[in-house]
């Protein structure tokens, strides 16, 4: 039988993963170098996937296009390879809200092509046990057989287009929302000058807190870029839901203010990000 050819867009730390789980899976899996970074070219080149050069060639050549892109670009990755005339299966793996997974579908479909909504819960896939890849819709148990034997984890749950996006904006809703509310708590302290006597609070009511604080900074900072449009994302599926959105929104700001620290090594302490958070636009 012949290999299932999987077309990924785009390479970057979390995608790049997830092919390489596709490969492990036993699928043949290609990427598309036109107009790409040095940083991605590198990144790439530490597994197999294949070039197929141009997008047209990619998808041309592909039975599933694998999306894995930042929120905002989701829409604009659909369109583009709708555009091509594809028509095999289009697996969206971003973290947009249930709206934007059913608006990315009837692109998609309007062209031919089938669609998948999927959500990834965890780090880039490197060990087992630690990312999952949750599938909804039609045809998600087969999605899902493209990464038996991986080290992602391919899980299907019941519903539509749109299931599998909504547990990852209500996921994502509490561990990206709260580390964006510690990283403005300690800018708040920092601007108040009560960060001793707050972090001594901390240890005595809130144990573990402090190191939690430093951690939020440390680890999200030079994500935080990519961070922002998720934020907006969860906030539009609370409003969908009758429910408040605001906080969201706000640290959709959080984030959107440390977009400076991109693809930062080392990695900035909790001080150098309250600082940065605290500067005053214009």
């Amino acid at each position: 039988m012949a290999k299932e050819v999987v077309g990924l867009i785009h390479p970057g730390e979390m995608g790049v993963t997830v092919g390489a789980a596709a490969t492990a899976g036993g699928a043949r899996v290609l990427w598309a170098s036109e107009g790409r970074s040095e940083a991605t070219r590198a990144r790439v080149s530490r597994t197999s996937l294949e070039d197929a050069n141009t997008l047209a060639a990619l998808v041309e050549m592909s039975d599933v296009v694998l999306s894995v892109c930042p929120p905002h670009a989701a829409i604009d990755v659909a369109e583009q390879v709708a555009a091509l005339g594809f028509n095999g299966s289009f697996l969206d793996a971003n973290a947009v809200s249930p709206a934007t997974a059913r608006a990315a579908r009837a692109v998609v479909e309007s062209a031919g092509g089938g669609f998948v909504d999927g959500g990834i819960i965890g780090p880039p896939v490197h060990a087992a046990g630690t990312t999952r890849l949750y599938l909804s819709g039609t045809d998600a148990a087969k999605a899902a057989s493209l990464f038996e034997g991986s080290l992602l984890k391919a899980q299907v749950i019941d519903g539509d287009a749109g299931a599998a996006s909504a547990l990852k904006m209500a996921y994502a809703a509490y561990t990206k929302g709260s580390s964006a509310l510690l990283i403005a708590i300690r800018a708040l302290a920092s601007a108040e000058g009560i960060e001793a006597p707050l972090m001594e609070e901390w240890g005595i009511s809130q144990p573990g807190l402090e190191a939690r604080s430093e951690q939020a900074a440390r680890n999200n900072a030079f994500k935080a870029w990519r961070f922002a449009g998720e934020m907006h994302e969860i906030a539009d599926t609370f409003e969908a839901a009758g429910l408040p959105d605001g906080f969201h929104r706000a640290a959709a700001d959080i984030y959107r203010r440390l977009e400076c620290f991109k693809d930062c090594n080392p990695a900035p302490a909790a001080g150098e990000v309250a600082a940065q958070v605290l500067k005053r636009e214009g």
